[in-house]
């Protein structure tokens, strides 16, 4: 059953009321052509009846019109919109970048930094399915440790193995965002975008933080960067004779070049000081770009004129046959 009829050319549609006077000439040409006699009752003749060819030809006629009328409505196209389909402009394509230098193992984060990071992110994954999402890590260094997929079950697995010292330890912050634009650049996404999670102050690579986000406004990329650190001072791991130890020190993040990346690029700068506020930050950016990118519902019209054309040929191909056959003597 077809819903939500629309038309082309609804204009032809006019064309319907010239059926009117076809009608009214076709009452008036066969009143005005019966023969009268005068006859003392018509007893008999109301009896006797009229013959089935003499109310064939009306339903002749009728079915001339009406395939007449189908015709029009075929000539105005008529669409149907029975199948809908939700869409997304070709979505969104998120590239995390999450800094593992050691001292993301502080411990002011519950059970550190670089775990509560791990879990929070990895809930921002789940909540966004249809989005294509990669995965860069960096300390002294960076590398891509996952790229664009929508594959999230591989891209959480592999966030699940992201461990400290995995490369030399620092704290490249232009690295980890020029690697996240390089993954990005040649997307074809509606909305590009990097998070970028730090706790330190860029002291490694060869690329600066801010040349990395001049990169990422050339490429419409948008940048959110977090600093992740509690106020004041945090429980920070130390290698000692007698093996790590955590001692309370200065918690330094260079919130300057974090707000400088997230202006250049049209994003957003947060301060995460703990799990909860972390948390909320990833539902903040979650809530942003779905305002940016809404999956839009629309019609997909399907044509459907051929349907009320065939039916208008049939009932002239009857018509045809029937004044040729069986009332091919009844003018």
């Amino acid at each position: 059953m077809m819903r939500d009829i629309t038309f082309a050319n609804p204009e032809l549609l006019f064309l319907l009321v010239l059926i009117v006077p076809a009608v009214g000439w076709y009452i008036y040409r066969h009143r005005s052509a019966e023969a009268t006699l005068q006859v003392s009752q018509v007893q008999s003749i109301k009896q006797a009846g009229g013959s089935y060819k003499y109310y064939l030809r009306h339903v002749v006629f009728g079915a001339r019109m009406v395939a007449i009328g189908l015709l029009v409505v075929a000539l105005a196209r008529p669409q149907s919109t029975k199948s809908w389909k939700d869409v997304t402009t070709r979505g969104i394509d998120i590239v995390l970048a999450l800094d593992i230098s050691s001292s993301m193992l502080a411990r002011d984060f519950n059970p550190n930094r670089l775990e509560a990071s791990k879990d929070i992110a990895i809930d921002f994954i789940s909540e966004r399915p249809s989005d294509r999402m990669g995965l860069v890590v960096f300390s002294g260094e960076s590398f891509t440790q996952c790229p664009l997929t929508t594959d999230h079950s591989v891209l959480i697995n592999l966030f699940k193995d992201i461990e400290s010292g995995m490369v030399e330890d620092g704290t490249a912050i232009g690295m980890g965002l020029a690697t996240s634009v390089n993954r990005l650049k040649e997307s074809e996404a509606k909305s590009k975008v990097v998070i970028l999670l730090t706790d330190g102050v860029n002291n490694r690579g060869s690329i600066a933080p801010a040349t990395a986000a001049e990169i990422a406004k050339t490429f419409d990329i948008r940048v959110y960067t977090i600093g992740v650190g509690s106020q004041g001072t945090a429980p920070y791991p130390v290698n000692t004779p007698y093996g790590v130890q955590y001692r309370n020190m200065e918690v330094e993040i260079d919130e300057e070049v974090l707000q400088q990346i997230a202006g250049e690029t049209n994003g957003e700068y947060f301060r995460a000081t703990d799990n909860r506020k972390l948390e909320e930050i990833y539902q903040q950016i979650d809530q942003l770009e779905k305002s940016k990118i809404e999956v839009k519902e629309y019609s997909e019209k399907k044509e459907e004129f051929l349907w009320f054309a065939i039916a208008a040929g049939i009932l002239l191909l009857i018509e045809l046959l029937l004044r040729t056959t069986v009332l091919r003597a009844i003018p």
